[in-house]
């Protein structure tokens, strides 16, 4: 099959199965259920690898980083003047927690410690993915991630709705 068959078909996947979970109002909903459906076309095996024009993926972290830097405001700094503590703690247990459980992962079940490590990165999927593909890895730290991200996407919405009206945090 020529390789923009493959890439369009891969395309139809994300686009059809994110426009259907926008339906479920989760959160991140149609990057969830895009991930999902261009992950299933490429474990179902049926097909090649998708292989992307070049620069095709920098033209999309770029643009998925100006839709996240277009969040970032000027209240956004003024909030940080008192978030600035929080945002440290939170950002160092979190790495520090990925490495400890990247090398327990490492060691308890056998895998790569560089695979385990980057794993459990608290990253993105798409900036873990791409130093996972720095050392080789790349497609098993993207498998990773994306458990994390879709798991995290429909866990913790529903404990937040949860939590919210019973007083336990503020809405």
């Amino acid at each position: 099959m020529p390789a923009i068959a493959t890439m369009l078909i891969y395309l139809l996947a994300g686009t059809a199965l994110g426009l259907l979970t926008l339906r479920t109002g989760i959160p991140a909903a149609p990057l969830a259920g895009a991930i999902l459906g261009a992950g299933l076309v490429s474990m179902s095996g049926r097909l090649e690898v998708a292989q992307w024009p070049s620069g095709t993926r920098t033209i999309l972290e770029i643009a998925i980083g100006t839709v996240i830097g277009t969040g970032l405001t000027k209240a956004s700094v003024e909030q940080l003047q008192s978030l600035w503590r929080p945002a440290l703690l939170i950002t160092m247990t979190l790495v520090l927690t990925g490495i400890a459980i990247g090398l327990w992962s490492s060691r308890l079940l056998g895998i790569d410690p560089i695979v385990s490590l980057l794993g459990a990165a608290p990253g993105g999927i798409s900036g873990m993915s791409l130093v996972g593909e720095e050392f080789g890895v790349g497609a098993a730290v993207a498998a990773l991630h994306a458990v994390r991200l879709i798991t995290v996407l429909l866990v913790l919405p529903t404990i937040v709705k949860f939590i919210a009206p019973t007083g336990l945090i503020d809405p």
